[in-house]
């Protein structure tokens, strides 16, 4: 107990000690999540945990203290807005086996571990877009400083029907039971509205919901629409009352449109949209979050390890997982709106960098999809960007990302809140 309490004094001195001094950055290259052209030789000011000018050339006020990035490239803290932060990769871990045999308890241990190196990896922010009262725990765990992760805001359980993509008794003896298991049920419009507000009271601010069928689960149809139009519409409204935005699973055309008439503010995934989904999406300014990233990896798990998956959703991985990089060029070209999502817990989230330029995204088009448009579809203007006010949230890689799309792997500093993390490609004390 005594060397626990003394590890947390340490690690709360420490960033103390790093937000107590005034800090400079110089930054060789500067991309600052907000302009197309990148800056040259910049110094980037930060006063306790904001950022408080950023200034041409390199200037040194008196007293501050130099992070010298003079040959680096420095960008915003990215920002993954479909994380699940508990989840461990599907190659290496039998999903079934670990539903029923780990309690939350267990899964706040490995939401702590996984929010650890998604913060080393350069995220500083993200949504878990459903999770339960472990991932509400560690998010507030990580705002008081006990452990080290990105901003966090959190979905509880996705809310959908019986028998549908988020149903956790799906595929498992019928006779089971968990007193969790119903807490993101909802087969009435009444039931979404009391979910929405269950969501909120125990700690949630943000809604996940699952119109249609999903590809990992058992006993589904990834191209059915399963919520009523009314429930969606009911968990929405109520959400947007309450202040938190709705983020829906969904993959076919047709639940897609109802989604977004029934006022989601993204869709997740959008596997089969069609050119007329992407144009009713861009008229009502609804996000896409392609999650190219667990295609791939769900992809290769059920080409080499299908055994590891929930029972009967390897044949639906192979049938799907590689329609979203065919169909993700149609999203460019319409224009909609495009934000940066992984659905990843363990795992690298940088990839989904590469994914989104081999499908055609600019380097650059990419770094917006995960600053400036992941901040604002959260919601928040204190992220997102280095520009004065805004949290100094800040990542560096040694090259050219613009050239070499690979640099986004190879994170060398990182700073939240004007705490540094990661320096010259190694966790800092504060991080150990």
């Amino acid at each position: 107990m005594r060397a626990a309490s003394l590890l947390a004094l340490t690690l709360a001195l420490a960033a103390n000690g790093a937000q107590a001094k005034d800090q400079v950055i110089h930054a060789g290259t500067l991309i600052d999540g907000l302009s197309a052209q990148p800056r040259t030789k910049v110094s980037i000011l930060v006063h306790d945990d904001k950022i408080t000018a950023v200034k041409d050339g390199f200037v040194t006020p008196a007293g501050a203290q130099v992070i010298d990035l003079s040959k680096a490239t420095v960008m915003p803290g990215f920002i993954d807005v479909h994380i699940h932060v508990g989840a461990k990769l599907p190659s290496r871990t039998n999903a079934t086996e670990d539903w029923v045999t780990h309690s939350a308890i267990d899964r706040a241990f490995d939401d702590a571990v996984f929010a650890r190196q998604m913060l080393q990896q350069g995220f500083t922010s993200a949504r878990d877009a459903g999770g339960g009262d472990d991932s509400v725990a560690v998010r507030n765990a990580i705002d008081d400083g006990k452990i080290a992760g990105p901003r966090l805001w959190v979905a509880l359980e996705p809310l959908g029907p019986t028998a549908g993509h988020g149903d956790p008794r799906s595929g498992l003896d019928p006779a089971l039971r968990h007193d969790g298991w119903d807490n993101g049920i909802v087969d009435t419009p009444e039931m979404a509205r009391i979910k929405v507000r269950e969501h909120r009271r125990r700690g949630a601010n943000l809604i996940k919901i699952m119109p249609s069928g999903g590809i990992a689960s058992t006993g589904d149809d990834p191209r059915q629409q399963l919520m009523t139009d009314d429930e969606m519409k009911a968990a929405v409204d109520t959400a947007h009352m309450l202040g938190m935005k709705v983020a829906a699973h969904i993959y076919p055309a047709h639940a897609i449109e109802a989604a977004v008439r029934a006022g989601v503010d993204s869709v997740e995934h959008g596997s089969f949209a069609t050119d007329e989904t992407f144009a009713l999406m861009k008229a009502k300014g609804t996000y896409l979050v392609p999650t190219l990233t667990v295609f791939d990896v769900f992809y290769e798990a059920a080409s080499k390890t299908p055994e590891l998956l929930t029972p009967g959703t390897a044949a639906k991985e192979l049938a799907n997982d590689l329609l979203p990089k065919q169909n993700f060029p149609k999203a460019l070209k319409s224009g909609v709106k495009i934000a940066y999502g992984t659905d990843l817990g363990e795992g690298n989230h940088a990839l989904e960098f590469k994914l989104l330029t081999q499908g055609g995204m600019s380097p650059m088009e990419a770094i917006f999809t995960a600053t400036r448009n992941s901040a604002d579809l959260i919601g928040s203007d204190k992220i997102g960007a280095i520009q004065a006010g805004r949290y100094a949230d800040i990542v560096a890689v040694p090259g050219d990302p613009l050239k070499d799309v690979g640099q986004f792997e190879k994170v060398a500093f990182v700073m939240k809140g004007g705490v540094v993390y990661r320096q010259d490609g190694k966790p800092t004390a504060v991080d150990q």
